[in-house]
């Protein structure tokens, strides 16, 4: 009888100890899986929207992706005017219109080039192209550019923040 008691004792115990070990071992999985602190911080970047000048194509970094953004002129607003679906994937700042996306191609993630004389995006790759408003003009790719996540914040744009903007769009089916 000593014995089924010791031996049950033994068991509870290392039970025990198993399930402790258990527990901390899924805590330590989570912490690794988290990002960290400076992977955080890099995912939101702010834009000075006031800086940029019409119908000039540039080039932004947000988590690593070319992040194009292109100020409106009033012949490319006038020609987005022509068809709704452009003029609502234009972000408006204080008063400017600006193209803001994520400058992959939308077929197979190569990066398409400005061509400042027609005012559009060449993807050499498989020849896609895109207008100012970063939509499909030739086909293979399925859709137009990507619109990061942004927040505006009065002349600034923050990368990387759901704002009730970008949230609009994403509900009426502008962006992924």
């Amino acid at each position: 009888m000593e014995n089924n008691s010791r031996r049950g004792f033994m068991g509870k115990a290392f039970g025990a100890v198993a399930g402790i070990g258990a527990v901390g071992s899924l805590y330590a999985m989570k912490k690794s899986w988290d990002p960290l602190p400076s992977v955080k911080a890099a995912g939101f970047t702010t834009l000075d929207m006031s800086i940029y000048e019409e119908a000039v194509m540039v080039t932004e970094k947000w988590r690593g992706k070319p992040i194009f953004v292109l100020k409106q002129s009033a012949e490319m607003l006038k020609k987005a005017k022509e068809n709704p679906r452009d003029i609502e994937r234009l972000v408006e700042v204080d008063g400017s219109h600006y193209m803001m996306c994520i400058g992959l191609c939308t077929h197979l993630g190569c990066i398409p080039a400005f061509r400042q004389d027609k005012n559009d995006f060449k993807c050499a790759c498989h020849g896609g192209e895109f207008d100012a408003s970063g939509m499909v003009q030739l086909v293979p790719p399925p859709r137009g550019f990507d619109i990061p996540p942004f927040r505006i914040d009065g002349t600034k744009l923050v990368l990387g923040e759901v704002g009730p903007e970008w949230q609009a769009m994403k509900d009426n089916g502008i962006t992924l």
